[in-house]
């Protein structure tokens, strides 16, 4: 190894697929200047012994382009470096043998056509006639997706791997990482047992082994090994080359033809954990001993779908571990924790699937500094506090292992590892009949059980309306006609402070926050293609200081966002303040009235109009108000230090109890932000989403002469017409709306659903989406006119079109 440079601009950790990939397509794109390190030989981790099923579609429209891409590429892959593949379209085969089943198989067929991947839906016979040696008494449909394929992963990773050596990037076997040096919060160089190597940047893509290579870089990767079994059989008669893939999620299992035999395995519901104490240093090409008693319940499921199964031999039974997350979705992009190391692991099963795509999107993230368009689904900085202990990363992430074929139900709640992080507000809420969900481990009321009627405080799954409907909107009425509380201390909470913290805010703010001190601003925060990297609200305590408020799930993003947009040289610091405070959201026509009986301070409309924030006591206790609203009525949010929360939700409920005060929870919020027409960055807004596009140009600062990051963007689309606009539809109350239901105008597929829900005041379903239109642009008159329809399920129904929200007879009350 005397020819291992001592300095690189890109070091890859990690030579199995994702790797591979990564070399790949960072050479493709004129980078050669790249070492991978791999401490034994290529694919010797997970990458040699995984199924090899590639299938693409997903709930987000971006992973399933990414994975979308990973067939593209395999597609031509074997031609361009003459290596074999073992790539074959062969198509995919999707099971329903019961009728949610079927429901949820139609919903995917839905956003299937949304996003404008091919899938056919088939009855019994015609899916036996595609897969002759499976029984289909029980089947009531399936799904045929004919671009989903299989691989050899082995053989597509070093296909890769020749790529990227032609393109100039150097590969390395046989080179132990030992050490991973940072200064100044950036990655310098990398130890080895060969030597040291200096680099700008360093991508981690070493599958099981991630995590541990994270901790020396100081990042963590929310990431454990989950032991994974299948078998291969003898040569089987009418087992034929083109065979699809096929997946029966309902006994567990999937199928691939393998050298006229099968493929089996699946996903047990008892799934066993490897290398709790420990990852050993070399394991390669290795599997672990057979567990035929644990595997034997997935196998007597597959000889009840395949009788052959019964007599076939057994080639080779393969129980290889193999990396998972706790939320069933793999690592991409910038740690957080350390500029220039960047991460692609924990693919659950699919990286073959994913590698292609994942591989080229990592590259572009690590050579341009951002995706190549938004990947927040599996973005690293999805990921909290909660992520840092490794028993909690396992307990959860055995749950989400065991859920991967089980249905998908709509608004389901992970149970594992709860409660971990609670509001002071929780035992009181919970002894009253809340039902918890759960977000970045914290606990959050979803809804309120009346537990003096007999409700009982807990979620039953359905893709029809579910138990907690009217319950919700009885919450919702509350908060329409009365006043509501909503316990929302989980909201991430920052300190931006400093002499230039105005100057830095007004550079990384779309809206303007150079305001006098007791100002709230609702404001977005752009990329340099104006897309929306953050959507919060910004109060000016004082000349120096700001208080940031955003979502619970984008603590980790946000700060992040800002924190690395600090320009330098400029003096803010920002400080993560969110277990400081509580948060209470008093909500309603009747909020000021009852609140103003807990203080002295005056909470008129003159006295404490909409937009401010004011530090005040109430009920004896300090606190921090603001004068906001995400569900269109009066109302305040108070942040209070969690010692006093208690203190004033008693003291809030005994004043409001004559005026009809109620808890609610998320799910209310959520209809109510639907009538009100308030977008929810992650669904309705997002990297990829100006604030042009999503109807969000009245909280830009355009009209000013001011610079602020994005601004060249938005005014070169404010320039023409728009490429898509966002839009609201309704639809027959008895209309189901989940979001990525097709949306057709005069019969023609222009978008799909980013959100939708029910509104209770307004009595119908609502929903939200893109109406799309590059080719000659949208407006909105041309938006409004049409006759616009949506899918859902497969099944088309009449929607009506809206721009202006629904609900609309508060803003006289929310101002005064």
């Amino acid at each position: 190894m005397s020819d291992l440079p001592s300095s690189a601009k890109i070091v890859i950790i990690g030579g199995g697929i994702v790797g591979c990939s990564v070399a790949y397509h960072l050479g493709k794109m004129g980078l050669s200047d790249v070492l991978v390190l791999e401490r034994g030989k290529l694919t010797c981790g997970s990458t040699w012994h995984a199924a090899g099923l590639v299938g693409q579609l997903r709930t987000s429209a971006n992973i399933t382009q990414l994975l979308g891409y990973s067939v593209e590429l395999y597609d031509r892959l074997e031609q361009e470096t003459g290596l074999a593949t073992g790539w074959k379209r062969n198509g995919g085969l999707r099971l329903a043998c019961n009728p949610e089943r079927w429901t949820e198989v139609k919903r995917q067929a839905t956003t299937a056509t949304s996003f404008g991947l091919e899938m056919h839906l088939l009855d019994a016979k015609e899916a036996r006639a595609l897969w002759p040696l499976m029984q289909v008494d029980d089947v009531v449909g399936a799904a045929f997706l004919p671009t989903d394929g299989q691989a050899s992963p082995s053989d597509i990773a070093m296909s890769l791997a020749k790529g990227a050596r032609n393109a100039g990037v150097k590969i390395f076997e046989s080179v132990a990482v030992t050490g991973v040096e940072v200064e100044d919060g950036r990655v310098r160089a990398v130890a080895t047992d060969k030597g040291r190597i200096t680099c700008d940047k360093l991508v981690i893509c070493a599958g099981q082994w991630s995590r541990e290579i994270g901790r020396m870089a100081g990042v963590n990767i929310p990431l454990v090994s989950v032991q994974h079994q299948y078998l291969i059989t003898e040569a089987i008669d009418g087992v034929t080359r083109d065979l699809p893939t096929l997946r029966d999620p309902d006994r567990l299992t999937y199928w691939k033809e393998e050298v006229g035999g099968l493929v089996m395995g699946g996903y047990e519901p008892n799934p066993k954990p490897w290398a709790v104490d420990g990852l050993p240093d070399r394991f390669e090409f290795q599997l672990l001993d057979d567990d035929l008693e644990h595997f034997e319940p997935l196998l007597d499921l597959a000889v009840g779908r395949v009788p052959a199964m019964q007599t076939a031999g057994i080639k080779e039974f393969i129980n290889g571990p193999e990396s998972f997350t706790p939320d069933g979705n793999f690592i991409l992009g910038e740690a957080p924790e350390v500029r220039g190391v960047f991460v692609g692991a924990g693919f659950n099963a699919f990286g073959i699937a994913a590698g292609g795509g994942a591989g080229m999107a990592l590259a572009e993230w690590v050579a341009k500094g951002e995706p190549p368009y938004d990947l927040w689904p599996v973005d690293i900085r999805r990921f909290g506090k909660n992520h840092l202990d490794t028993g909690w990363v396992r307990t959860r992430t055995l749950e989400a292992y065991a859920k991967h074929y089980t249905m998908a139900w709509p608004f389901e709640e992970y149970r594992s590892g709860r409660p971990l992080r609670r509001s002071p507000l929780y035992d009181r809420l919970k002894a009253q009949g809340a039902c918890f969900g759960e977000k970045l481990g914290w606990e959050r009321p979803n809804w309120f059980a009346d537990i003096a009627r007999g409700e009982k405080a807990e979620d039953r799954y359905s893709y029809e309306r579910q138990n907690w409907f009217d319950a919700v909107g009885r919450e919702h009425t509350a908060c329409r006609e009365r006043v509501a509380v909503f316990d929302q201390t989980s909201f991430a909470k920052f300190m931006l402070a400093g002499k230039d913290a105005e100057a830095v805010l007004s550079w990384i703010c779309a809206n303007d926050v150079a305001k006098p001190p007791g100002s709230l601003v609702y404001t977005q925060m752009l990329n340099d293609r104006g897309g929306i990297e953050c959507d919060l609200t910004v109060g000016r305590l004082s000349p120096t200081e700001y208080y940031i408020v955003t979502g619970t799930g984008f603590a980790t993003h946000d700060f992040d966002w800002i924190s690395r947009s600090i320009p330098d040289g400029l003096d803010a610091s920002l400080i993560d303040v969110t277990s400081s405070n509580a948060v209470l959201s008093v909500m309603g026509p009747r909020s000021r009235e009852i609140l103003q009986t807990l203080t002295e301070h005056d909470i008129s409309n003159a006295g404490f109009p909409f937009g401010r924030v004011r530090r005040m006591t109430v009920a004896g206790a300090p606190l921090l108000a603001l004068r906001v609203t995400y569900v269109g009525e009066l109302g305040y949010e108070l942040h209070i230090p969690v010692e006093f929360a208690l203190t004033i939700y008693d003291a809030l409920m005994k004043a409001g109890e004559k005026h009809g005060i109620a808890n609610a929870g998320y799910r209310a919020i959520e209809s109510l932000r639907l009538e009100k027409g308030y977008r929810a960055w992650g669904a309705d807004i997002g990297p990829d989403h100006s604030p042009l596009v999503a109807g969000l140009g009245w909280a830009v600062k355009l009209k000013s002469n001011r610079p602020f990051r994005g601004r060249e963007a938005l005014e070169a689309q404010a320039a023409k017409k728009l490429p898509r606009l966002l839009a609201g539809f309704t639809a027959d109350p008895s209309v189901v709306l989940l979001g990525r239901e097709t949306i057709y105008r005069d019969g023609k597929r222009v978008g799909w659903l980013s959100s939708g829900g029910y509104g209770y005041t307004v009595g119908r379903s609502i929903g939200y989406g893109y109406i799309r239109d590059p080719e000659n642009g949208v407006d909105r008159k041309s938006v409004l006119s049409g006759r616009y329809e949506l899918e859902v399920a497969t099944t088309r129904v009449p929607a009506q079109v809206f721009l202006d929200p629904l609900y609309d007879a508060t803003m006289s009350r929310i101002k005064s």
